[in-house]
């Protein structure tokens, strides 16, 4: 066949031309390291959403009423502390924090918002800048204050900007949020906005933005990782050559890798370092597999030549597959919406098929070298006996399945396929979610002691973030509220008729007052605004054409006069251009936000204008929905590419093709079992372990393929029992080094600073051990039951039995041949 003579001209030239292919690897891998350079870093959670219709419109309603949104690249958040943050002196320190801010031109600083500015407002209606407001707040006694913050009190958005121990008796509180917007992203803004803050004294200090844990986390599991990864190895490759070997391919992958990342222009964003571990586990399996399955072959006395031959046209069709399937199951993320998502299903599918070219060519033809080399010279050498032999404690563990297989297969494949449909069912409770938390590490007191005693860089830094964001979470009410963008040209006729339409009938989430939903729009700027000011209500009711207390003719000069009053508030729910509206309604607190989605979806679509729904419930529950598709998605994709591929290598390489179904069972088994220990363990999906099916499915091929492909080629030679016995022994002993170095490797990734990567590490680890052991003592019974239906081996083995019992009664032997398997 052409898949054969490929195979064989390059074990050919791999044996032939050791040195020189050895020597090209090398170059390249001097080229990709040109690259190392130019990787970038993106963290937070901004990336995961920044395509989403809902974050876009966040991101227009923040450029035209200046909105802040945490951790938005245009705007800095402010934390005030102290023993009372509104009191006179309190409400100046803020009033001149951001007074200094909107000074300093550098910031670009275009606007700012606290509840000192809303109290100020109320001393002095007339306040309309900065400067009037501290003047107003310096002029005024503490008691005028006092009744001042209780006023602002009723103003909406001054009690969540306030913390939860705020009283109205008294009119204190603890601490107080404010925010500067700027007109564009600043380059270091917030150590330019904490130098200034830190010039004028005081109490006031910046929130910060999500640290980027990705370079953190990497110092302190890569190390480790890869110690570990050195001591297994050391146990699997018992020599130091082929120790050094292994490891020299596996830092070649990883510079291949992301070496591509700087020359592809590919930003390195949190779930790629899920990439390095595992290149690492491929690589590993493959090594070992490679370095095993050559020393069973020199353990006949053949030649390095031949050896290696052998050894590459088993292997490399092997290592085909696996690069085939698990490429397929990376590339079924690219359907996803999220483009880190996007980003980790290409760069993971690059890795894999470097990773086959690395230890598929380079190192079998560097293992020839060295080995022809040690012929020659006195390089020391130690243990070249395979892992797992005949007659190892190790050996005598694997053969357990091939046991089970033999004896009882059917009835232990039906209590597998029961088993692992109970978790399919009960994995579907599983949930799904996206929050910042997600991305927020442990604050350092609750980083462990080991931790914070290791030597630099290993030892994790304090974020002050944390500590601060965590202050904000535990003392200050959520806002509950959902907001509507709205596109429409605002000065025509029946504009506000159309927007009060949209308030009226609420969904169930939505708080209601009376008939109409509660919350702020330009509507009730118009209300409010009328109820304090006789001027502008004569102006309303000559523009009332049918009597309903909304305008609808002349919107251009109810808007003039909105203007012109001092704190109507119309600058934050009207664009100035008079083209875009900013509505905000308040939500039922206990309500989900799949539910406040649905319902503002529902509203926005029930508009008579043009609106979009937008506010963190919905952006989070957005980003929720294209995870679980993504889930579902790559994981339909990834087993139907993989099961497709699988029957038609098979089939064109072993005329087998039914043994590609055979392959995926173990695999189907091993996602059931590993999506119902999420919900088990209460883990959702999220934005970094939603790959988490594709990656199982990868590995999962990986181990499963190596135990197929070994069957098959023996199958060829012998019986199945035979077959199965030397594939589990001579693949088995290979796969247990490879998991166990595997898991050790992804496993310290739960120490990383990401909670998010440290429970992807923890899921990794689990799918690893969990397709090790369906390889090992599943995938047996799968292929004795394989054969009994594609070959009919079980009716061919009833029927020699018949016949040997006649043989033995025309010939007077009353010893009656065993009974048949009762499963045949």
């Amino acid at each position: 066949m052409d898949a054969d003579r490929l195979i064989e001209h390059v074990s050919a030239a791999i044996t032939a031309h050791p040195g020189r292919i050895a020597v090209g690897f090398l170059v390249l891998t001097g080229v990709f390291v040109l690259g190392l350079g130019n990787v970038e870093t993106e963290s937070g959670s901004d990336q995961f959403v920044e395509d989403l219709e809902s974050f876009e419109a966040f991101q227009d309603i923040q450029r035209e009423f200046g909105a802040p949104f945490p951790g938005s690249s245009t705007s800095t958040r402010l934390l005030q502390r102290e023993r009372d943050v509104l009191s006179r002196a309190g409400l100046l320190r803020m009033l001149r924090t951001q007074e200094r801010l909107l000074d300093h031109e550098t910031l670009r600083v275009t606007g700012a918002s606290s509840p000192a500015r809303i109290v100020a407002r109320e001393l002095d209606p007339g306040a309309t800048t900065i400067e009037a407001e501290v003047d107003a707040v310096e002029r005024a006694t503490e008691a005028e204050v006092d009744d001042a913050v209780r006023r602002a009190a009723e103003r909406p958005g001054f009690r969540s900007q306030v913390s939860d121990d705020f009283d109205t008796q008294t009119a204190s509180a603890r601490a107080m949020q404010g925010s500067v917007s700027h007109s564009r992203d600043v380059s270091d803004r917030e150590e330019r906005v904490e130098r200034v803050l830190s010039q004028g004294g005081g109490n006031v200090e910046t929130v910060g933005s999500n640290p980027d844990t990705v370079g953190s986390s990497l110092a302190l599991t890569l190390p480790a990782a890869f110690v570990l990864i050195v001591l297994f190895l050391v146990v699997a490759y018992r020599d130091l050559v082929d120790l050094l070997l292994g490891v020299v391919a596996i830092l070649m992958t990883i510079l291949w890798t992301f070496g591509f990342l700087g020359l592809a222009g590919i930003a390195f964003n949190p779930l790629l370092v899920a990439v390095p571990p595992l290149l690492i586990a491929v690589g590993i399996d493959f090594g070992i597999h490679a370095v095993n399955r050559y020393r069973e072959e020199r353990g006949l006395e053949k030649s390095v030549a031949e050896s290696m031959q052998v050894t590459t046209n088993q292997l490399l069709v092997a290592f085909f597959i696996v690069m085939g399937t698990t490429v397929i199951g990376f590339l079924s993320n690219l359907v996803s919406a999220l483009a880190p998502i996007q980003d980790f299903g290409l760069v993971a599918a690059i890795g894999i098929v470097f990773t086959f070219l690395i230890f598929g060519v380079f190192l079998p033809a560097a293992k020839v070298k060295i080995d022809r080399l040690s012929d020659r010279y006195p390089i020391p050498r130690f243990s070249e006996r395979p892992l797992g032999s005949e007659g190892s404690l190790l050996g005598r563990v694997l053969s357990g399945g091939v046991v089970v297989a033999d004896r009882a297969p059917v009835v232990f494949l039906l209590v597998v396929l029961l088993s692992s449909a109970g978790a399919g069912v009960y994995a579907t409770g599983v949930g799904t979610g996206f929050s910042e938390e997600d991305f927020r590490p442990p604050e350092y007191e609750d980083v462990p002691e080991w931790q914070k005693n290791l030597p630099e860089p290993l030892a994790p830094p304090e974020y002050d973030y944390v500590s601060k964001v965590n202050y904000i979470d535990d003392r200050f009410s959520e806002s509950d509220s959902v907001l509507l963008f709205v596109e429409a040209r605002m000065e025509r006729g029946r504009s506000l008729q159309h927007l009060d339409r949209t308030a009226k009938n609420p969904p169930s989430s939505f708080e209601r007052d009376g008939r109409h939903a509660d919350g702020q729009s330009l509507v009730s700027v118009v209300e409010s605004t009328r109820a304090r000011d006789p001027e502008f209500d004569a102006l309303v009711a000559r523009n009332d054409q049918n009597g309903d207390g909304i305008p609808d003719e002349n919107l251009d000069q109810v808007y003039d006069a909105l203007e012109n009053t001092p704190n109507s508030g119309v600058e934050g729910v009207l664009a100035s251009d008079r083209r875009a509206t900013l509505v905000t309604y308040s939500v039922d607190p206990d309500a989900t936000n799949r539910e406040v989605t649905a319902d503002a979806e529902t509203v926005a679509t029930e508009s008579p204008l043009e609106a979009t729904p937008t506010g963190t419930a919905v952006i989070f529950e957005d980003a929720s929905q294209l995870i679980l598709d993504t889930v579902i998605q790559s994981l339909i994709i990834t087993l139907v590419g993989a099961s497709v591929f699988l029957v038609a290598v098979y089939g064109i390489l072993e005329g087998r093709p039914s043994l590609g179904v055979a392959n995926v069972v173990p695999i189907a088994t091993t996602v059931a079992f590993v999506v119902a220990s999420m919900r088990y363990f209460g883990i959702n999906f999220n934005a970094i372990n939603g790959v988490i099916l594709s990656l199982t499915i990868g590995l999962g091929i990986d181990y499963s393929v190596h135990v197929t492909h070994r069957f098959a080629d023996e199958f060829e030679r012998t019986d199945v029992e035979t077959a199965l016995e030397r594939a589990v022994r001579g693949t088995g002993g290979a796969l247990a080094g490879s998991m166990l170095t595997t898991v050790s490797g992804i496993g310290v990734l739960v120490f990383a600073l990401d909670p998010a990567i440290g429970v992807f590490g923890l899921l990794t680890a689990l799918s690893v051990i969990l397709a090790f052991l369906s390889s090992v003592f599943v995938l047996p019974s799968v292929l004795v039951v394989w054969d009994r239906v594609a070959n009919h081996s079980g009716a061919a083995r009833w029927l020699r039995q018949l016949r040997g019992d006649e043989d033995r009664l025309t010939t007077g032997d009353t010893h009656p041949s065993p009974a048949p398997d009762p499963e045949d």
